[in-house]
């Protein structure tokens, strides 16, 4: 009974660390495609790249599915099981939202103002080193679970940061000559973008209490 436990549990963690892959490669098509292609919607690889995304996000939705019809066989206690549905689900939210992301960009042929662009580059940049800590700490969740703390801390002054500048990107774009159609999409996009580490530091947040429940 206990071999067939934690047999179960490792496929559990193989799955896990497949999806933190996945999660990392779905990253890189989404950046790649979000810098190439900021300040030109219609530059060559944006189609490529918007479907390369989705293929991987979509990837990511089939691993979270495998997790959960292991847990629902009851592979883990009740409660570890929940937290994980909760942890995963909360990740792969993420993704979608990358996804929105490009396909706000590609519909509505928005284009970041070149006055805006470094503040917008230096947001996403945060951003994105925002969700490297946030996979990290997955990652320590199920291996040493050292560091888990210090992580939460790092991500939680990343997200503080990334809401500095967003206020800063919103005020220039009202202070702006932009057209208030453009402003208000501009603005959307901002916040968009802003979003990523408000949901990362969420996650962060949930690996924390996970991690303190089974110090307990």
């Amino acid at each position: 009974m206990f071999g067939f436990l934690f047999k179960k549990q490792k496929e559990i963690e193989t799955l896990i660390f497949n999806y933190i892959k996945n999660f990392k490669k779905t990253q890189k098509l989404f950046s790649d495609a979000f810098t190439a292609c900021k300040a030109d919607p219609f530059c060559s690889n944006f189609d490529f790249l918007t479907d390369q995304t989705h293929k991987y996000e979509s990837r990511g939705d089939d691993i979270r599915d495998e997790i959960n019809d292991l847990m629902y066989g009851k592979a883990l206690l009740p409660e570890s099981r929940e937290d994980i549905m909760l942890l995963i689900a909360s990740a792969d939210k993420i993704l979608g939202h990358f996804e929105r992301i490009l396909h706000v960009i590609l519909g509505q042929h928005l284009v970041i103002p070149d006055f805006l662009m470094p503040k917008t580059q230096e947001l996403f940049t945060s951003s994105m080193e925002s969700c490297d800590l946030m996979l990290k700490q997955i990652e320590t969740l199920f291996s040493t679970q050292q560091g888990i703390r210090e992580l939460v801390a790092k991500i939680d002054l990343l997200e503080s940061h990334c809401d500095h500048i967003e206020r800063s990107l919103l005020r220039a774009v009202f202070d702006s000559t932009l057209e208030l159609a453009r402003k208000m999409e501009v603005k959307e996009l901002i916040l968009m973008i802003g979003d990523i580490s408000d949901q990362v530091d969420r996650v962060s947040k949930r690996v924390n209490i996970i991690s303190m429940k089974r110090i307990v």
